[in-house]
């Protein structure tokens, strides 16, 4: 069966990136138990075991937590950039249609929370309005648009104003009573009940929790840098974009290593509460950003070896059904893992929840292989797409 091709520039290594990011997502969802949080009692497992799972959750937390999802939010400007250009060719702007996609995205958004709280696709369709607004900027200023974000200056003005004011503490969304809610819907046995908590309580929680971590604004600089990487085409293959690469590996390399140790030792460093509630945000996002360079720029530079692309090409399968392959993942592992289905979030811990993971992801790209090969895009992505430029005349 040979393998239908939608779109005649697409760029290899962004579809398998953007695999690779559905994968991590995978696997991190099934130790979490896709939000769930409810794990055997200790006293009913082996010590080994145990062990095993703090292991493990640590591992897949300092591999993909906060950087699978960073790896799709880049790629998601990255691909904006692909549909601004397209359009810029036939003379048209794309911002409005843009618009467009992003309350269709909202849409998607509505059905996978359903299934799943504390989703992307809201945050994505909400954030991605910053695109809009930048759609006709430069590259450079695509870039100090971008950097502004992922400086987190949030963080920054809530501590230089408790700096002149003593009494200034700063003010977060009480985001655990929604979490509560969301938790009493997935501990139900009634998909009804799970349904309507997921519905009422799951985004604002979700959305408030990104808020509160300094994640609302990485999201919106992600996206913008991703646009910016398209503007200076640094995923086509070349000797200078190599270069390029290498050197944000060692430096991104070499700034994650401080960020992390200061992450880890920050309660011992400060006492200050405001410090705890506005820069150690600011230091964990940056700490997570430079790991997701070192992700992305190993990928790329992997990418052009044979070896490599023969082993992880695969995952462009998963990368080009990426809509599909999150929501089904999100219906498939709620099912597995909550109470109105097998209910295994109670029975599995991190270790045993991570091979349920592999096992998810091997069927997801059987699926997802089988599908591109017989009909070239998801079906997700063929709706979106149509639903994208209904009354377009093409």
């Amino acid at each position: 069966m040979e393998e239908k091709v939608v779109g005649k520039s697409r760029i290899e290594v962004v579809d398998s990136l953007r695999g690779f990011a559905i994968m991590g997502i995978m696997l991190l969802h099934s130790i979490e138990h896709f939000n769930f949080f409810n794990y055997p009692e200790l006293a009913d497992q082996p010590a080994w075991l145990s062990s095993l799972d703090s292991f493990v959750w640590d591992a897949l937390f300092f591999l993909f937590g906060g950087k699978g999802y960073a790896i799709f939010a880049l790629l998601f400007g990255y691909t904006f950039g692909l549909m601004m250009n397209k359009q810029k060719k036939l003379g048209k702007d794309f911002g409005p249609r843009f618009l467009w996609r992003m309350l269709l995205l909202a849409g998607f958004a509505v059905i996978n929370g359903l299934f799943f709280p504390g989703e992307v696709l809201m945050m994505y369709a909400l954030l991605g309005v910053v695109l809009f607004f930048v759609r006709n900027l430069s590259a450079k200023y695509l870039l100090l648009v971008a950097v502004f974000f992922l400086l987190q200056p949030i963080e920054w003005f809530r501590y230089v104003y408790y700096v002149f004011n003593n009494d200034y503490f700063p003010a977060f969304f009480n985001d655990g009573a929604l979490w509560r809610q969301v938790t009493q819907g997935q501990q139900s046995s009634s998909f009804f009940e799970l349904i309507t908590s997921n519905t009422l309580y799951g985004h604002k929680a979700s959305l408030m929790w990104a808020y509160n971590v300094g994640r609302l604004l990485q999201t919106a600089g992600l996206f913008v840098l991703g646009y910016w990487i398209h503007q200076k085409q640094l995923f086509s293959d070349s000797k200078e974009n190599a270069r390029i690469w290498s050197r944000t590996l060692i430096i991104a390399a070499l700034v994650f290593i401080p960020l992390y140790l200061l992450k880890l030792s920050f309660d011992k460093l400060f006492d200050a509460e405001i410090l705890k509630a506005s820069v150690y945000h600011a230091v964990h996002m940056y700490g997570n950003f430079a790991f997701t360079l070192v992700l992305l720029a190993s990928f790329v530079l992997l990418y052009q070896w044979g070896f490599f692309r023969k082993m992880a090409g695969g995952l462009r399968y998963c990368g080009r059904m990426s809509m599909t392959a999150y929501i089904t993942q999100s219906i498939v592992g709620g099912f597995i893992f909550y109470q109105y289905g097998l209910g295994l979030g109670l029975k599995l811990g991190s270790s045993l929840s991570l091979l349920v993971g592999v096992l998810l992801f091997w069927l997801q790209f059987q699926f997802c292989k089988y599908w591109i090969k017989k009909y070239g895009r998801g079906p997700f992505e063929k709706l979106w797409h149509k639903l994208t430029w209904i009354k377009q005349t093409r």
